[in-house]
């Protein structure tokens, strides 16, 4: 009986990989169905940017003004929302010198 244990225990976990990729694969395609205009995603090379259009296959990112154009497939995730920080403004301290004549 033993000799039979190994290969379906190979077998099972094969077919465990395959569903769990499936699955994965459905939960994607799910998410990026869901993106509209407005939403703010992340693209798979880390660039933050807020969806100004969107169809089948391209979609537009507004960053800071300046309009990038990418392919669907290239948007990794949507972030949440509420989970950005707002923006702050910076202190700038001005130095002043005295020139000692």
């Amino acid at each position: 009986m033993q000799p039979f244990f190994i290969p379906l225990l190979m077998l099972g976990m094969v077919g465990w990989m395959f569903y769990a990729q499936r699955k994965q694969q459905k939960n994607r395609a799910e998410s990026l169905s869901q993106i509209q205009k407005g939403d703010e995603i992340v693209t798979i090379g880390g660039l933050y940017g807020i969806v100004d259009e969107i169809d089948d296959k391209k979609v537009v990112l507004d960053i800071d003004g300046i309009y990038l154009t990418f392919d669907r497939s290239a948007i990794r995730n949507r972030v949440a929302k509420g989970a950005t920080t707002p923006k702050q403004p910076v202190d700038t301290a001005v130095i002043e010198s005295k020139d000692e004549e």
